[in-house]
């Protein structure tokens, strides 16, 4: 009983920089309020931290008069939530300014007018936290919850991140029915987290494409199976190349709205 009473003890004292504070914290939030609070106050990343603050300080030109969140981003959208879009990442003049999950930046812009096109979000623009968006069934969620360095994150800031993603996931996961990734990091971050929450990942993994759709058993034969979409990040690299247009957002997107009965 003591040595059980220690450990509890030990998992709530951990410390916003202590490198295990997601591990430790995430599993005992029970809400998404409750999970998005503890996200805020995460600092378990010393390279992210330092970056973020460090762009929220100096700022872009354009942004000077912002005052930047420069905190983690938790995830955006109602709790019973039939479909999760995972990314990779806030940017860093977008979501680490505005302190919403892809809001402010090009690539919510993209985004947001794709899920505006097929009646899951209120408004086709995104600009700041107060700016009136709702979500309908649909969740937006990130693997990483804080802007890198280059939108590149480490595997270990990935990994050291990812137990707050299962939990948003578990606690999702009584009316998920579909998740739509962006990008080949989000596919692979996901995938584990899917396993470990339990539904039946295929042996070899499922590699990643635009347009790919995986169909996951669950383990619990009283869940339903969770669909699976691969759909290419909406970064002005890939926009302005052409490479994902918005009508084959909106594809993607109609097909995840189906298949999760919204």
């Amino acid at each position: 009983m003591d040595e059980a009473r220690g450990t509890e003890a030990e998992e709530l004292s951990a410390e916003p920089d202590d490198p295990a504070f997601p591990a430790r914290r995430a599993p005992r939030c029970r809400s998404l309020d409750a999970l998005d609070a503890q996200v805020v106050r995460c600092r378990a990343c010393p390279r992210l931290v330092a970056w973020r603050e460090e762009v929220a300080a100096t700022k872009r030109a354009a942004f000077r008069d912002w005052e930047y969140w420069g905190r983690p981003v938790p995830g955006f959208g109602p709790p019973d939530a039939a479909l999760a879009v995972v990314g990779l990442a806030p940017a860093a003049h977008g979501g680490n300014r505005t302190g919403r999950m892809f809001t402010g930046d090009a690539s919510g812009d993209f985004l947001f007018a794709a899920l505006h096109a097929v009646g899951l979000a209120s408004q086709a623009e995104a600009t700041h936290a107060g700016d009136g968006l709702e979500l309908r069934g649909v969740r937006l969620a990130a693997p990483v919850h804080c802007a890198p360095p280059d939108n590149k994150p480490t595997p270990q800031e990935r990994d050291t991140c990812r137990p707050w993603l299962a939990a948003e996931l578990e606690l999702l996961s009584p009316g998920l029915r579909t998740v739509v990734v962006l990008g080949a990091f989000g596919w692979q971050a996901l995938l584990p987290v899917l396993g470990a929450a339990g539904w039946q990942v295929p042996r070899p993994r499922p590699k990643f494409g635009h347009g790919v759709q995986v169909t996951l058993a669950a383990s619990d034969k009283s869940r339903p199976p969770l669909h699976l979409l691969g759909c290419y990040h909406p970064s002005q690299r890939n926009t302005s190349t052409g490479r994902l247009t918005l009508p084959m957002l909106v594809e993607v997107f109609g097909e995840a709205a189906r298949l999760s009965g919204l």
